[in-house]
């Protein structure tokens, strides 16, 4: 008599090696598959709902709620902010900062990373954690503190200033009375002051990447080197730079996409969307969006825009990696 067992060793046996290896390929998209339809509800289909609102005029909350019918006005809508004269300045402002706060991240998070690297195991553990504190504080935290820090009456650096000597900061600055200076009214010192506080919320991150990458570069390579009589600037050039280069470049990618889109400490700072000549795309796309009269389709628009934008930036870096992998 048969048992129940020997019915799925006789499949087994009669299943050929490459349905056996159709089914073992599929197993990983099988596993992939609940990763992937959370990603899709939670991504792709706001993503989706943004570019569909971008092709509409809409103008009030009861037309996102379905009360009322949205008018389709297709393409109307880039065609406005791209042939809006502040867009370019927008564009300008959003470029300009994202390529200063990279170079100036990267240079920083990098010499702190060889920093880490030329530290005993105990003493580096001390100053990453210390460093890591910057990374692991909340934006919108950091940011308040950097407002008081820059308060124009009761802010340290309002104090500072108010310290120095009054013959030394009317010969530089031209005024001695620092309480009641308006830190943020001017744009360039605006963006100097955000520059700073995007760039201390981010080095730390790149840092500890620098530092991971780092220890992965045999030892042996920066000893003959040594050796040789070459210095630390030709060997962080000629050793370090070559075998980290994949390293540098996701970093830079990733600082790219994250000064792009800077928004809450600009907003903060700011104190709203008011300064309108300090705009950049995220928080342009937000005072489109919401400010009174609100724009959603507008600001979807300009979101729009700025994904397409980062898009072309992660293209360009997949790009590059896939042409060295074909050259090495």
């Amino acid at each position: 008599m048969t048992t129940l067992t020997e019915v799925p060793e006789a499949a087994a046996a009669r299943e050929t090696p490459a349905r056996r290896r159709r089914r073992v390929d599929r197993l990983p998209y099988l596993l992939l598959l609940p990763a992937l339809l959370i990603i899709g509800v939670l991504l792709l289909w706001p993503l989706g709902q943004v570019v569909v609102m971008s092709f509409y005029r809409l103008n009030s909350v009861r037309q996102l709620r379905g009360d009322r019918e949205w008018p389709w006005v297709g393409l109307g809508n880039y065609t406005d902010i791209l042939s809006d004269p502040f867009f370019l300045t927008v564009l300008r402002n959003t470029v300009l900062f994202a390529a200063a706060n990279v170079l100036l991240t990267m240079v920083l998070g990098t010499l702190v990373g060889l920093l880490l690297n030329r530290l005993g195991r105990k003493m580096a553990t001390f100053v990453a954690s210390c460093v890591m504190l910057a990374w692991a504080t909340p934006a919108l935290t950091g940011t308040i503190v950097w407002k008081w820090i820059f308060d124009d009456t009761s802010g340290l650096v309002t104090w500072l200033f108010n310290a120095l000597p009054d013959g030394l900061s009317n010969s530089l600055f031209g005024r001695s009375d620092w309480t009641g200076y308006g830190w943020f009214n001017s744009p360039l010192l605006f963006f100097a002051i955000l520059t700073l506080v995007v760039v201390w919320h981010s080095f730390p991150f790149i840092a500890v990447s620098v530092l991971a990458g780092l220890k992965s570069v045999p030892s042996e390579l920066h000893e003959a080197a040594r050796v040789d009589g070459a210095s630390p600037w030709r060997v962080f050039w000629k050793i370090t730079f070559p075998l980290l280069r994949p390293v540098f470049g996701i970093l830079i990618v990733l600082s790219t996409i994250w000064d792009f889109k800077v928004f809450t400490q600009q907003f903060v700072l700011a104190g709203g969307t008011q300064d309108r000549p300090t705009f950049m795309l995220a928080i342009y796309s937000y005072a489109e969006a919401f400010s009174p009269p609100p724009k959603y389709g507008l600001g979807a628009a300009i979101a729009v825009i700025l994904t397409l934008i980062l898009l072309v930036v992660t293209g360009f870096y997949v790009r590059m990696v896939l042409r060295q992998e074909d050259e090495s």
